[in-house]
């Protein structure tokens, strides 16, 4: 068992205190938006090992993938880390955003690389041949949007404004059909002349400021994006708020954006993202209305269900990742926790003993498959740990 040592990335969205807050150091003044914890190439975990210090994670699965992951996960995901766990911490919107299935991601990936298109060129929409499926788990009350309202429900969220220069997206709204008509209105405040729907934006935040309630998120969203299409994109949206411990799902095609919170978000390993709005990164729109699923859904909240050994699951469908928690009273009974797959255990509240580490929050430890590993609590109240694996 290795303990991480991981790093923060300074996005410009970031919390400047949650991050620092849980792991119990001072804040720099600069936001901290993500500690990464895995093998992504992009900033992997960096373990010791016998005399090698600071050795990336990512290394030391390619040295010898089987005997790190085992044999079932390489046979099924190949050799690498087929997930990305994450502490995120939203002190502003996030950019409103989607992901492509498995079949896209592929198509979308050699698409452009045949066309010979730089990996970091600013519009480029793949930047590899895998999908995205993701889980926020919340940490603190957090909020977020997720999935598309009912074309009515949205109509009249719109119409509630009073904007005239929204009133064609009302009109629109109800008199398609439910798809047809979401999709119809997202085209046409993406591909809007940017002036005007600056200046819709504009009249359209200052109502939902005046307004307050269900609006309030939106003008939230508009401080920080003014004039950007995608506050009015944003509500064609579900807002959802999760409480500690509840969780979103988020697979493919499903538009989302998250707003303000600490959680700990679990993705396949993959950078596809197409952007909708609240960024000044490139939108594609035509692929974008390609990847985008245009049916109204409620936003299911995910709660975990609890094994008789005390693991508590996050049933999702996929099976690139595997997100459970534990929660253990200092006296508890060590839970053995030894698996054929790659095992990240990361602690957010009290302290926990995994094998010969003792863990507080924020940190963290990779469990290659088959190795020995036991959890317990250390006492002073309990402990709580979150797994993550594959399903192999």
């Amino acid at each position: 068992m290795d303990r991480l040592a991981n790093t923060v990335r300074p996005y410009a969205w970031g919390s400047t205190t949650a991050i620092p807050e849980l792991l119990g150091v001072a804040p720099t003044g600069e936001p901290q938006a993500e500690m990464w914890m895995g093998a992504h190439p992009g900033a992997p975990s960096r373990v010791t090992r016998g005399a090698e210090r600071d050795r990336p994670l990512s290394e030391v699965i390619a040295a010898a993938p089987e005997r790190e992951l085992g044999e079932a996960a390489v046979a099924k995901f190949g050799p690498r880390l087929p997930f990305l766990l994450k502490l995120l911490a939203a002190g502003a919107p996030l950019s409103l955003q989607v992901h492509p299935d498995l079949t896209q991601a592929r198509d979308g990936y050699g698409a452009e690389e045949s066309a010979g298109v730089p990996l970091d060129a600013p519009h480029r929409n793949y930047k590899d041949a895998n999908h995205k499926p993701e889980l926020i788990c919340a940490l603190t009350p957090f909020d977020g949007l997720c999935g598309f309202r009912s074309a009515a429900a949205a109509a009249e969220l719109l119409a509630g404004l009073e904007v005239d220069s929204l009133k064609p997206y009302v009109d629109l709204l109800h008199a398609q059909p439910e798809e047809a008509a979401l999709r119809e209105v997202l085209t046409a405040v993406l591909t809007a002349d940017p002036q005007e729907m600056a200046a819709t934006v504009a009249e359209a935040a200052a109502a939902a400021e005046r307004l307050g309630g269900d609006y309030a998120p939106y003008a939230a969203i508009a401080h920080h994006y003014p004039g950007d299409p995608g506050v009015i994109a944003a509500m064609l949206l579900n807002h959802v708020r999760l409480q500690p411990g509840e969780a979103l799902f988020l697979g493919a095609g499903v538009p989302h954006a998250y707003l303000d919170g600490l959680g700990v978000e679990i993705m396949a390993n993959s950078d596809n993202v197409l952007r909708c709005g609240l960024t000044p990164k490139h939108v594609d729109v035509p692929e974008l209305l390609r990847i985008v699923r245009f049916e109204a859904t409620e936003p299911g909240i995910l709660r975990p269900e609890e094994s008789p050994s005390g693991e508590e699951v996050y049933d999702t469908p996929i099976d690139e990742f595997r997100l459970s928690r534990y929660v253990l009273a200092p006296d508890a009974e060590p839970r053995d926790l030894t698996a054929s797959t790659p095992q990240i255990l990361l602690c957010t509240a009290g302290s926990v003993t995994a094998g010969e580490l003792t863990l507080a929050p924020g940190e963290s430890a990779f469990v290659p498959a088959g190795e020995k590993a036991e959890l317990s609590g250390t006492g002073g109240g309990p402990g709580t740990v979150f797994r993550a694996t594959v399903v192999a």
